[in-house]
């Protein structure tokens, strides 16, 4: 019987994704972990797997592909015995979505217009869109998706080899508690549960926040009432991308729904300059490829990261995040830094910053922020975390204030360090000053709460030595 590939999530809030390329041709063999194609996704370029044995019969999804909705069939594999030709027969192309169409060069029914300047949607015919469940996102099937659930109601994120593996043993997933990223169950926890060696750990029950009321209906200006704003031929239209759209969408909700308020101080750069200074000059060297190079080069960003997490610690009552139903106090910091990329922007995350030295984050900074910018990230190595950090000070932007990206309840927004006359003792000096921005959640850290916060970053950042203890 003909197996189908579907497009996988490859986070659980994935809807869509671009296939990029694929490392196999119709026609080749292919086992259970090779590597058969590279999807992208809005933040990352990932690898996927092949779950099961067969022969590329037919690739459904050619590769370019921009929107392809998860659990979409994007190939069709012939079991052991069965005929590729007769296996590709059974299959029909899977539907595009609107920018699918338009990027693949076929008409849409909405004309050209539209074909240039994508319009919201999800490019699936009225009976399409009925299929959906009411939050418009699609329904993901046990045996395509990579949630599962079971019989008792119990969802479980599972990678799809994990799946079929407890298919087999008959192992209900929503007992095996996952190893993986975000307790997402691989196929080392289903062999344990399945061999007896682990207890299968039950799944406390989900219990969904409460229902908001709906927002009102805000009027949006069509596409076409804007472009007639402007002579024709005196633009360009650039289509978003998954990228352009999460970030836009992103932002909306969270200025939306998160009442930001903002608090401003001014930190004196002095010391933490010169102790920089002296770490680097101390670092020893190591041999690369690149010839003899310092095992680290500290910058000012990772000295603040490190400040950052230290200061929630001092104050464990910020480092939180909102729900409907309770406050999530977390008990390591793990910090966000905003990282430009091309068409837009990732958070990758330093896990447990308050535990790791200056060198253990500077190192591990550079590393993910070379493979942000290349899309290379993991989603566990983007999503989460307890706040964030945006340095707009290489720009010599001297303040600002960013918004918050959620679950945080915090984000510092940094400046420029520059020199500026300040008072001391009856006295003008010169002092090198940074002023950040504390961005916060009110629903979670109050007024007096987000100045302790602020006032125990400004004293660690004015005395670094605590960041060496």
């Amino acid at each position: 019987m003909p197996i189908n590939i579907t497009m996988p999530a490859l986070s659980p809030t994935m809807e869509e994704g671009n296939l990029a390329k694929w490392l196999v041709k119709e026609g080749d063999k292919v086992a259970p972990g090779d590597v058969i194609a590279e999807i992208e996704t809005d933040k990352a370029t990932m690898e996927v797997e092949a779950v099961d044995e067969g022969t590329v019969a037919k690739i459904v999804v050619p590769a370019g592909t921009e929107g392809v909705k998860v659990n979409a069939v994007i190939a069709v594999l012939a079991g052991e015995g069965e005929d590729a030709g007769a296996a590709a027969k059974t299959q029909s192309p899977a539907p595009m979505s609107a920018s699918t169409a338009a990027g693949s060069g076929k008409p849409t029914q909405e004309g050209a217009l539209a074909s240039s300047f994508p319009q919201k949607g999800n490019g699936q015919s009225t009976s399409e869109r009925q299929s959906l469940p009411p939050s418009g996102v699609p329904a993901i099937s046990p045996s395509n998706g990579e949630i599962s659930q079971s019989p008792n109601g119990a969802r479980a994120f599972a990678s799809p080899l994990a799946r079929r593996i407890a298919k087999e043993a008959g192992i209900d997933l929503s007992a095996v508690q996952g190893s993986g990223p975000h307790g997402r169950i691989v196929k080392a926890d289903v062999e344990a549960a399945a061999s007896g060696g682990v207890q299968p750990a039950a799944r406390a029950p989900m219990h969904a926040p409460a229902a908001q009321p709906a927002a009102p209906a805000v009027a949006k200006t069509s596409d076409e009432a804007v472009l007639k704003l402007f002579e024709e031929g005196s633009y360009e239209l650039v289509p978003h991308d998954n990228m352009r759209k999460t970030i836009a969408r992103r932002l909306v909700e969270a200025k939306s729904t998160i009442p930001h308020f903002y608090l401003t101080l001014d930190c004196e750069l002095d010391a933490l300059l010169k102790l920089r200074s002296d770490l680097n000059a101390a670092a020893p060297i190591k041999k690369t490829d690149n010839g003899e190079q310092p095992a680290y080069k500290l910058s000012v960003n990772d000295m603040i990261i490190k400040a950052m997490a230290l200061a929630l610690m001092e104050v464990p009552d910020a480092n939180a995040s909102w729900t409907e139903s309770a406050t999530v106090k977390h008990r390591h910091a793990d910090v966000g830094v905003a990282v430009s990329i091309p068409g837009g922007l990732i958070t990758p995350i330093v896990r447990k910053a308050e535990q790791k030295t200056l060198s253990v984050i500077s190192n591990e900074m550079k590393d993910l922020a070379a493979r942000a910018r290349n899309r290379k990230l993991k989603p566990e190595e983007y999503q989460g975390g307890t706040t964030a950090v945006s340095n707009l000070g290489m720009f010599g932007i001297k303040d600002f204030s960013a918004v918050i990206n959620p679950p945080h309840a915090t984000i510092l927004a940094v400046g420029a360090g520059e020199q500026r006359p300040v008072v001391r003792n009856g006295e003008i000096k010169v002092a090198t000053i940074m002023s950040v921005t504390l961005s916060t959640d009110h629903r979670v850290v109050d007024g007096a709460l987000g100045a302790e916060l602020l006032g125990a970053f400004k004293r660690i950042v004015e005395n670094p030595f605590a960041m060496l203890v």
